[in-house]
């Protein structure tokens, strides 16, 4: 092979190595063009109340002893400081049950699955009115989590004090994606109203900031799919570093024969 020949396959294999490079950084990149979205409302977000969730709800009134029967008695949790025992005093929570009752000091029985916490808070308000004069109500929900697997630095569950949190946040969380994961085809496994339901967000589009998934609810699993050079063992793409290396030892030395022989 002649070295100008020599020269152009050499060219050819950087140009090769430089496009391959160029599509690897578009399935890398987050929010691609945001800057041409042109609808970026500020999503608002709330929870529903789902089975199995632990609920505080605190109630208040300027009479604190009209108040007092209808919260939950708090109870006192061992705890082991050093070598002394002590009691911490923890205010105890509701269960909602399968159907999605919690049973409510004086009032039974409340449906509360599937409502946001200011529809439980108008509920409880509206039959508290009869008893309490402007009754105050605190909600939390004291369970919520989102578990995220797959292709990420640290899989795992992670509690939300927040009690709202973005699909970004949560993948930061566990260390944001390995480099092998898949940026554009993200699972959200998501339970509503008892029925499971799959959701498929793609972060390297802006307008995934619009999307149902954006927010993340309680108990919601994650899950980042390893992409075809992880899930095939593409040897060229794993080692697109090793192959550029290569390509500027072979055209340094072409280019050192080049030169030697011009002399």
């Amino acid at each position: 092979m002649r070295l100008p020949k020599m020269v152009t396959v050499a060219f050819c294999l950087m140009a090769i190595i430089g496009l391959n490079s160029c599509s690897q950084q578009k399935n890398i990149v987050y929010f691609q063009n945001i800057d041409q979205l042109q609808d970026l409302n500020a999503a608002t977000f709330e929870p529903s109340i789902q089975p199995d969730d632990l609920l505080l709800i605190i109630v208040s009134a300027a009479d604190p002893e009209a108040a007092a029967p209808f919260n939950l008695t708090l109870e006192n949790i061992p705890t082991v400081v050093g070598q002394a025992a002590m009691a911490q005093r923890q205010q105890q929570l509701y269960l909602v049950d399968k159907e999605g009752n919690i049973d409510f000091p004086v009032l039974g029985k409340i449906q509360v699955g599937g409502l946001a916490k200011t529809e439980v808070s108008k509920v409880l308000k509206e039959k508290l009115a009869q008893y309490i004069k402007n009754p105050i109500l605190n909600i939390r929900i004291m369970n919520y989590k989102v578990t995220v697997q797959g292709e990420v630095t640290r899989p795992g569950s992670y509690p939300v004090t927040s009690e709202r949190i973005t699909l970004v946040e949560a993948l930061s969380m566990a260390g944001d994606l390995t480099i092998y994961g898949k940026r554009n085809n993200i699972v959200v496994v998501r339970e509503i109203q008892g029925k499971k339901t799959v959701g498929r967000v793609d972060l390297t589009k802006a307008d995934f900031i619009n999307s149902p998934y954006y927010y993340l609810a309680q108990n919601d699993l994650v899950y980042v799919e390893p992409n075809k050079p992880k899930s095939n063992s593409s040897t060229f793409n794993q080692n697109t570093s090793v192959w550029i290396s290569i390509a500027s030892l072979v055209s340094s030395a072409i280019f050192s024969i080049l030169l030697i022989n011009k002399n």
